[in-house]
């Protein structure tokens, strides 16, 4: 059964709001440090800022490109990664073209995530695939095409898309890979509860802006019941 410690090590916390402070990060970094999280994923400008922050501990330093709609060139994609890198990201989370992949370009979507992973190699390249824009084939579709084209992780939303996680889209992508490569769930995650369904359902990692809240309305009971 899973513990409160051993929850905070799955949950990616996360301050993505455009109007959020340099104070604001300073405090959101030493808030991530006093919980232990797995990960804080912030701006790519605050990326040196938390990389100092962070230093001494464990917990990996999470950044965004191609966010939050995920139709920026290619090139540009590349440029944001191979910067965030440089500036001591741990890890990188994009957005997959969801354009390109609406209109069946999948040559190219594939192509634009392989290229974000060649530059970063080999730090970890999360692809968030956006389920609330897909349909459940294309969401099983763009899963496959994120992990043949590198990614090591497959995230369902960016939390700026028409909804978030659901234990169906986590099924869905389970189904899809399978063991390849692990699952994000993000969006609307915002208590114990529905963090422990997601986890259950089959996500690995928990990426929320709400990893304090979660921790704090974690119970045993809880994690029984979800039998994690």
């Amino acid at each position: 059964m899973i513990t409160k410690e051993e929850l905070a090590k799955k949950i990616d916390q996360t301050l993505l709001k455009p109007f959020a402070t340099e104070e604001d990060v300073k405090k959101f970094v030493l808030e991530a440090k006093e919980y232990n999280f797995r990960g804080v994923c912030v701006p790519p400008i605050y990326v040196r800022l938390a990389k100092e922050l962070l230093r001494g501990t464990d917990i990996l330093l999470v950044t965004i490109v191609g966010f939050p709609l995920g139709y920026v060139p290619t090139e540009v994609k590349v440029f944001e990664a191979i910067k965030a890198k440089a500036d001591g990201a741990d890890e990188i989370d994009m957005v997959m073209n969801i354009s390109k992949f609406k209109s069946g370009d999948f040559s190219f979507v594939e192509e634009d995530i392989r290229a974000v992973v060649r530059a970063v190699e080999p730090l970890p390249v999360k692809v968030i695939i956006e389920t609330g824009y897909l349909t459940k084939d294309e969401i099983k579709e763009a899963s496959v095409i994120a992990v043949e084209a590198g990614a090591s992780v497959v995230k369902t939303s960016t939390g700026f898309g028409p909804r978030g996680a659901t234990e169906e889209d986590i099924k869905l992508i389970k189904e899809a890979i399978g063991d390849k490569a692990l699952i994000k769930a993000a969006g609307g995650i915002r208590d114990a509860e529905k963090a422990l369904r997601m986890l259950k359902a089959g996500a690995h990692i928990i990426g929320s802006s709400s990893g304090v809240k979660i921790l704090e309305t974690f119970s045993e009971e809880l994690a029984k019941k979800y039998g994690v």
